[in-house]
């Protein structure tokens, strides 16, 4: 699937509803390449890994071109670790000591082909979902079946929400985002709803569960606004990252719970 932009981003988040902010448009032909990162730091045990890509022009195939040879560093600011990423594979830098946990707050610093780029992501308390369940409805005399996590918002604090979703181990494009703007303390369950892969009784849904901080949760917002699989798209535009210096994508510090049901 292609993004209407110059960098056709969606290409690199597989996986990867409700905030307003200015979106930058690209010229389609002329933009210069520009450094596309994608890092993450989970609750889970690491290592982690920081993907670096180049961009790619509008009319160009869908492939794109790793950066290799860049300095990628993690600190952590509650323990003061610094952890200098190893390049494990051609563009993938993975952690050595950095180990993800809940309020804290993630720098990471890339220094790639003479320029310097950062960005910082703080990890959200985890919110724990307590049960999937499956919500069935009629549309035009067909009946179409999509998953629906349930769980407690916390009272008073901000969270916001992104979910992976898996059909019989087929990972689904669409992207699932939304905070607790409206729904602050409440109890939620929210239809994760997805026009072209309606659950069949048999199928297996896996279902992740990410609590993201703002700046993250505004970067998948303004990207599922450009996916058509989540509405009408936007104009062609590039969604806010949280690095600096002009690069794409994005760095999230996140929580990750899992569970998975079949339909019956």
């Amino acid at each position: 699937m292609r993004l209407f932009n110059k960098y056709t981003l969606m290409a690199m988040l597989f996986t990867s509803a409700m905030a307003c902010k200015k979106i930058i448009s690209v010229d389609l032909n002329n933009a210069a390449p520009v450094l596309v990162v994608q890092g993450d730091v989970t609750n889970e045990a690491g290592p982690y890994s920081v993907k670096l890509t180049k961009s790619i022009s509008y009319t160009s195939d869908n492939l794109y071109p790793s950066v290799s040879g860049a300095t990628v560093k993690i600190t952590d600011d509650s323990t003061g670790v610094v952890d200098v990423l190893t390049e494990t594979a051609t563009g993938i830098y993975s952690t050595n000591a950095t180990q993800g946990k809940p309020l804290h707050t993630y720098h990471l610093y890339i220094k790639a082909e003479g320029k310097e780029y950062a960005a910082v992501s703080t990890m959200p308390q985890q919110v724990t979902m307590d049960s999937l369940t499956f919500l069935t409805t009629n549309f035009f005399s067909r009946k179409q079946t999509n998953p629906m996590p349930n769980f407690q918002d916390p009272v008073g604090i901000y969270n916001a929400y992104r979910f992976v979703e898996m059909v019989n181990s087929r990972p689904l494009k669409q992207i699932y985002v939304f905070n607790d703007r409206l729904s602050d303390g409440r109890y939620i369950s929210r239809q994760l709803n997805n026009d072209s892969s309606y659950i069949q009784p048999g199928d297996t849904v896996k279902l992740e569960m990410r609590c993201i901080d703002k700046n993250v949760f505004t970067y998948f917002k303004e990207l599922s606004g450009q996916d058509p699989t989540n509405g009408q798209p936007t104009s062609p535009a590039n969604p806010t990252s949280n690095i600096t210096n002009g690069a794409l994508g994005y760095f999230s510090a996140h929580t990750v719970q899992r569970t998975q049901k079949v339909f019956n």
